[in-house]
């Protein structure tokens, strides 16, 4: 133990769980509410990570800015309609070994953990709930307060309320938007290769790891360069 304090900020969607059976079927009931075509499933999975109105923007930049917003809106219903009647930890259930990777980082006196989501914060803590995770995420940065990814806006936040030096700070996420992120803020990051974006896209984290047990020794790897 080193005496500083260390702090881990998690993406959400792509990164600690595997959510696209819900993302797809809220974008699948949003867009049909708007009588429109559902966009790809590729296309719907490249957005993860932007706020709503972001990826809305990103997905259809032709649509006037009122059916977006209706897009937006039916989202949102369509998400939280489903959280109410689905068991989340089958629709969004955790990557393999995630839960034992947080118990272990969770247990480091030296060691915060935070996350960065372009999620709302109803969303959010909702999904928390449901996978029993209160009280693990010291600092949690969500759409409804920040500008989208790759802002550095969040991250920014996180290491306010934290008192944490950037150089003790890592993101980790599964998407380009997290990478730049990371960088615009002066952090460093860890790119996963089980995401949304896939490895060959996060040229621009400090490296990537294949299975969820790689990230702490990781994680003290890149401390002990900066030590």
């Amino acid at each position: 133990m080193t005496g500083r304090l260390r702090l881990v900020i998690f993406d959400v969607d792509g990164t600690l769980v595997d959510s696209q059976a819900d993302i797809l079927g809220a974008m699948a009931v949003s867009f049909a509410g708007q009588g429109l075509p559902m966009p790809p499933r590729a296309a719907v999975l490249s957005i993860v990570g932007l706020s709503l109105d972001e990826a809305m923007a990103r997905l259809v930049p032709d649509l006037p800015d009122g059916m977006r917003a209706g897009l937006v809106t039916g989202y949102k219903q369509a998400y939280m309609g489903k959280r109410l009647t689905s068991d989340t930890q089958q629709s969004s259930p955790l990557f393999p070994g995630a839960r034992e990777v947080l118990d272990v980082l969770s247990r480091q006196p030296e060691t915060l953990l935070g996350v960065a989501t372009g999620k709302s914060q109803r969303g959010l803590d909702a999904l928390i709930a449901s996978h029993g995770l209160d009280g693990l995420f010291l600092t949690r940065q969500v759409a409804d307060h920040h500008p989208s990814k790759p802002h550095p806006s969040m991250i920014l936040a996180a290491l306010r309320e934290t008192g944490v030096d950037p150089a003790e700070a890592v993101m980790v996420g599964d998407t380009t938007y997290d990478m730049d992120m990371a960088r615009a803020a002066g952090i460093r990051s860890i790119g996963v290769s089980w995401g949304y974006h896939g490895p060959a896209a996060l040229t621009a984290a400090t490296c990537v790891i294949d299975r969820f047990s790689d990230l702490p020794d990781r994680l003290a790897d890149l401390w002990r360069v900066a030590a």
